[in-house]
Order: structure tokens, then C-alpha cells, then sequence
């Protein structure tokens, strides 16, 4: 094509708005040399799907759990009042029952406050699917505008402990035997660069000096010490001021809520464990800060390139070391690798890239909000990213003889179904129990008037769940009301959202948070044909972190494979329960249960005929 064509073409492209930025964002895209996979090709399915008629029941009022997010509204359209809160699912007093704790927002300095300052908030599961708000008697009854929230054992006692990101200061809460949680965050060194300021409503609008905008966060165990290390997502730079120079307007002149391309990128922080009470910031010399040169000169301006929203944890290569994806909004994606360091420590290299990671299969970044790591079908395993409306989920499957990855999202059923909603958190779980993975969204727009600008959407959303058919022709088929009940998929404006077994027998529950609205509490009702085993992992506390965040588990059942991992923070903003339930189907006995433990010297234990249908605590150094 002749230039001037080419020219002509580009500004056609660019006047119609959002073709312009991906334009833009290709030809900025970087240009190195990256791996190729070919997808598998989409193809006709050779009968019709018989989806399970599996009931999910809405009991948020009789379980006692009532929890309304607070976003700050403001009338000035700030960003972080349209991201919500997370979520996380985890038994705070070891009594084998998960609690459910949310993180709430609050209201900008010199606002007005409501009669009760939104807090953080934690919901004892006192048993069947009842729930006592225990947050001021634990001492979580804490006032910060809180986004993300991780769950681990840092200091190896025994109980799990408690990371909330935050816009401002983060804080890290110590759970002090199962009865109360004190606030370590200064003694930790893990509060960020600063805090809210302190200052009257309009000072507060016009401050200028960004404020750290954290996102999702997870507990990771990066250098194999056996203790847990804290890896920390940031989205933009932000301030009050910064968000109000950015021009943007509805029809008449009112302001919308500014997207995030308009704003410079951030960087993701890595602190280590240094001895179960101090965390030292390693973000620069372990490799997780990502930045490029604006220009070619030597004085070109260096700037952030990530505007993380989700990290998981995964090991796709295999070699025990945990790895790191981040889904990142309007930018590239990161593959954070695991690698050793000449001198035997370790670091992580970005080679999202060059492996394939960075982009869906068009090339052009996505806006990528939560993120998970999942075996979807026998030896293969795949990132499921949640991106905004009008972009499909990308669904990143790790090639099958090598390190690299290819969106695959057309090939397993996923493009069309996922297009249209702006999708939030996404969970693999295996909701009835028959082994296979199958897949939760939730959804919900950023701008409560975007009918406005669009009429096919709509503020609050439906969430979508895909049930996993384990046909290679098309794995994952979309789930109605007729399969799954009306109550799942009432509109909300989606967010957050975690998945556990609540009531204890055996299959997998949800619990989805709102931006600025009720939280829900949602039943699985699935019939019992399916049998299950519930595996709570327990490392050592000297080899392996006490949480056993980062190990690997294989279950042989009936000449069956089945490989999961203990997770810690994953979907967007969230955190599911740490205690795995793996889906047997109609077999009712684990021939073999293969655990390799996370840490450089933990190696692998197994445990052998276990029965279905029951808990079984698998203690490290107790197997085989």
C-alpha cells in the first residue's frame, strides 16, 4: 500500500475513537521477536450439550451476611469509585468452617461521612450457612479505602493472616490465634509509598502528588525459603487532580468516570519475607518493576508501563518455582518468570512478550481486570483473563511441549458468549463435581450512565458461567437460568467475587461483591450423584510456608489425572478458599494423591487411597 493511503486510512481509523486507540496501541506495540503457537481451530460440536440442571440459591439474607460497599461516591467521578472491593474466603479461627471477609471503601477526605464509617468486615461461619459479623470484637473495624485483599500465613503460626491494598496506605493485619488481628503494617514495611491525605474536601480535589492505587495482591513464596512473600499490584498514577484535568463528558456536558489509558501506568511492588515479622522491598533488584523510555534519546522520560488489576500465581513450565501473571488494563500483560540468580537467589524476568503472554491473539492489549490459572482439560492448563465490554475473555493455554502461550479463547467456545459484558471476576471452579473445571464471571460497567453513550449496555450485569463439557470440539458451554436457577444471574454491578464450600458438603459456593451495592451469597444446591474429596494442605512451616501457597497436586482416580494448585489471591480483588475440593465424578475413592510442597527443599509427598465425600488434612511430613 502506497503511504499516502496508508495515511488516509489511519485517520479514518483513528476519528471513529476506540479503533483509533487500538491503531495507536498497535503501532506503539513492542516489536521484538516473540513466540508463535497455532490455536486450535473452532469446530462444530457433534451433538448437543446436556448442561446439568445444578440450582444456585440465593441465601445472603438468612446467612446473616449483610455487607453493602461503600465507593465514595463523590459527584466528581474519581477513578477508584468505580472499582469495588474484593472478597476473600478463609477460616480465620481454624474451627473448619471459611469466614468471609470484604473490603470496603470509605468516604474522601472532607466529605461528609455516613453515621457509620464504612469498614472492612468479617462474617464468622458459625454453621449451617449462618454467619455472626465478628469485625469489631477481632479488631477489623479499620476505616481505609480498600481495594485487594491476600490471605496467608506470613509468620508460619499456624493461622492465616490478613493483606488489604489499598488507595493510599496498604495494611497487613497478624491474626493473633484465631481471636483477634493486630495491624503490623508499619512494623512489616509493607504500607506502599503514602497515604490519604489529611486535608479539607477541596484541598483534597485539587491535590496534585500521586496517591498509591493498589489493586489485587497474593502471598507467594517467590525465593523457596519456606516463608511467605508478598507480591502487590498498582493500577495507575493517581491523584485527585491528575483524574480531574482529564476531559471527559457525556451529552450536555456532564462528567464521566476518565478510563485508564488517559492516566500514566504504575509499577507492581515485591516485598520478601525477611523473618516472619519484616518484609523488604525487593520490587526493583527481583525485576517486577516494568518501564520503558519514551523516546530514544538519553533523556527520554522513563515511565511505568503496568496498570495491574489481577496477578495469579502458576508454574507453567514446571520446574517448582512459582511464576507470576498479571492482567493489566489497556497495556500489555506480564509473565513475571521465575529464575535463578547467578549467586543462587532468585528474581523474575518479564517475558510475557517474547512467550506470548502479552497480547490476545490480535496482538493489541486488552483491558484486562481479574485473572486465573486453571488445568481446563487432561495436561492442559490456561490463563482466563476478564477484559471490558466488546472484548472476549482471553484465554492464554500454555503450549503443551515448550514455555509459551497462545490465546485460545475461539477454539475452547469462549469468543462470542464473552464479548459483550465488561467483566470483572473471573474464578475456574468445578461447580458439579464431575472433575472438570468449569468457569464464573462476574460482570458489571464502570459508568452507572453508560446507557446514555450505549444502549446495549447497562450498568449492573448478569454474571456468565461456562460449564466445562471436556469436548476437545468446544470445552465450554454458556449456562442459563434453566441450568443453574434466576438467582445467579441477577444484575449487580459486578466486581470481586470467591468461591468455598460454605456449608460443608462438599461442593463449591459463591460469594459476589458489588461496587457500591449488597453482596450476595449464593447456595450451590448441585445433586449428589457426584462424589468429591476436600484436600487441606498443611506445609511444615520450615520447608514449605504453613499455607502450602504455591503447592502442586496431582489426583489419580480411576486411571485419571487431575492437577490443581493451592492459589493465593486470584480473580480480581479476591481470594477463594485455600482448601482444595477436587470433583470425582461418580468414583468414590482417590487411588493416589501426589502433593509437591512450595519451597526449594520441600520435595514431594503421597498419600493413597483416600475416601470420597470427606475432608482429609494432609500434613507435611506425614506422607509418603
Amino acid at each position: 500500500m502506497k503511504r499516502p493511503y496508508l495515511l488516509l486510512v489511519l485517520i479514518a481509523v483513528a476519528v471513529t475513537g476506540t479503533g483509533g486507540f487500538f491503531v495507536v496501541r498497535w503501532l506503539n506495540a513492542p516489536k521484538a521477536e516473540r513466540t508463535q503457537i497455532t490455536p486450535d481451530a473452532p469446530r462444530a460440536r457433534t451433538a448437543t450439550v446436556n448442561v446439568p440442571a445444578i440450582t444456585f440459591t440465593d441465601v445472603t439474607d438468612a446467612s446473616g451476611v449483610r455487607f453493602r460497599h461503600h465507593a465514595g461516591y463523590s459527584g466528581h467521578k474519581l477513578l477508584p469509585e468505580t472499582m469495588g472491593g474484593g472478597v476473600a474466603c478463609f477460616d480465620y479461627d481454624n474451627d473448619g468452617k471459611p469466614d468471609i471477609l470484604f473490603v470496603n471503601g470509605r468516604t474522601w477526605p472532607g466529605f461528609d461521612a455516613p453515621a457509620a464509617a464504612p469498614t472492612l468486615r468479617l462474617f464468622r461461619n458459625t454453621g449451617g450457612f449462618a454467619f455472626e459479623d465478628v469485625t469489631a470484637r477481632v479488631g477489623l473495624d479499620k476505616v481505609m479505602y480498600g481495594m485487594g485483599v491476600a490471605v496467608g500465613d506470613f509468620d508460619n503460626d499456624g493461622f492465616a493472616d490478613v493483606f488489604v491494598s489499598c488507595v493510599g496506605k496498604h495494611h497487613l493485619f497478624r491474626n493473633v490465634g484465631g481471636k483477634t488481628f493486630a495491624d503490623v503494617t508499619d512494623a512489616a514495611g509493607v504500607g506502599g509509598a503514602g497515604e490519604l491525605p489529611n486535608v479539607s474536601r477541596d484541598e483534597f480535589l485539587a491535590w496534585k502528588p500521586p496517591i498509591p492505587f493498589g489493586s489485587s495482591a497474593t502471598f507467594v513464596d517467590y525465593d523457596g525459603d519456606g516463608k511467605l512473600d508478598l507480591f502487590v499490584c498498582h493500577y495507575v498514577t493517581w491523584s485527585p487532580a491528575i483524574d480531574r484535568s482529564i476531559n471527559s463528558t457525556l451529552e450536555g456536558g456532564r462528567r464521566t468516570f476518565v478510563q485508564p489509558r488517559d492516566f500514566d501506568g504504575s509499577l507492581c511492588a515485591l516485598y520478601r519475607n525477611v523473618d516472619g515479622k519484616r518484609f523488604e522491598d525487593v520490587s526493583a533488584k527481583v525485576g517486577v518493576q516494568v518501564t520503558e523510555k519514551e523516546g530514544t534519546d538519553a533523556s527520554a522520560r522513563v515511565r511505568p508501563v503496568g496498570k495491574a488489576l489481577g496477578v495469579v500465581l502458576c508454574d507453567p513450565d514446571g520446574d517448582g518455582w512459582p511464576d507470576l501473571l498479571v492482567a493489566n488494563d489497556s497495556v500489555r500483560n506480564f509473565f513475571f518468570h521465575n529464575v535463578p540468580n547467578p549467586d543462587g537467589t532468585r528474581k523474575f524476568e518479564e517475558q510475557g512478550y517474547p512467550l506470548g503472554a502479552a497480547y490476545a491473539d490480535n496482538g493489541v492489549a486488552r483491558a484486562g481486570m481479574g485473572i486465573d490459572w486453571a488445568e481446563f482439560a487432561p495436561g492442559r492448563v490456561a490463563a482466563v483473563v476478564a477484559n471490558f465490554t466488546d472484548e472476549p475473555l482471553t484465554f492464554l493455554e500454555k503450549d503443551r511441549n515448550r514455555l509459551a502461550f497462545s490465546d485460545v479463547a475461539q477454539g475452547v467456545g469462549l469468543i462470542g458468549p464473552s464479548r459483550t459484558a465488561l467483566k470483572f471476576g473471573t474464578l475456574f471452579f468445578d461447580y458439579d463435581n464431575d472433575g472438570r473445571q468449569d468457569l464464573l464471571v462476574c460482570n458489571g460497567h464502570i459508568e452507572p450512565e453508560i446507557g446514555v453513550i450505549k444502549a446495549t449496555q447497562t450498568h449492573a450485569q448478569p454474571v456468565q458461567l461456562y460449564w466445562n463439557t471436556g469436548d476437545a470440539h468446544c470445552y465450554f458451554e454458556p449456562v442459563g437460568a434453566d441450568r443453574a436457577g434466576a438467582a445467579l444471574f441477577k444484575p449487580q454491578v459486578g466486581r470481586g467475587c470467591a468461591v468455598a464450600d460454605l456449608d460443608g458438603d462438599g461442593d463449591l459456593d459463591l460469594v459476589l461483591a458489588a461496587n457500591g451495592g449488597e453482596a450476595r451469597v449464593l447456595r450451590n444446591d448441585a445433586p449428589k450423584a457426584n462424589h468429591f474429596v476436600r484436600l487441606d494442605l498443611r506445609g511444615d512451616g520450615a520447608k514449605s510456608n504453613r499455607s502450602a501457597i504455591g503447592a502442586q497436586v496431582t489426583v489419580e482416580a480411576g486411571g485419571q489425572k487431575l492437577q490443581r494448585q493451592i492459589s493465593g489471591g486470584r480473580g480480581y480483588l479476591s481470594q477463594s478458599e485455600l482448601v482444595l475440593t477436587v470433583g470425582l465424578g461418580s468414583l468414590t475413592t482417590a487411588d493416589r494423591v501426589t502433593v509437591r510442597w512450595p519451597g526449594k527443599a520441600a520435595g514431594a509427598e503421597t498419600w493413597t487411597n483416600l475416601e470420597a465425600d470427606r475432608t482429609h488434612v494432609l500434613k507435611q511430613g506425614e506422607g509418603k
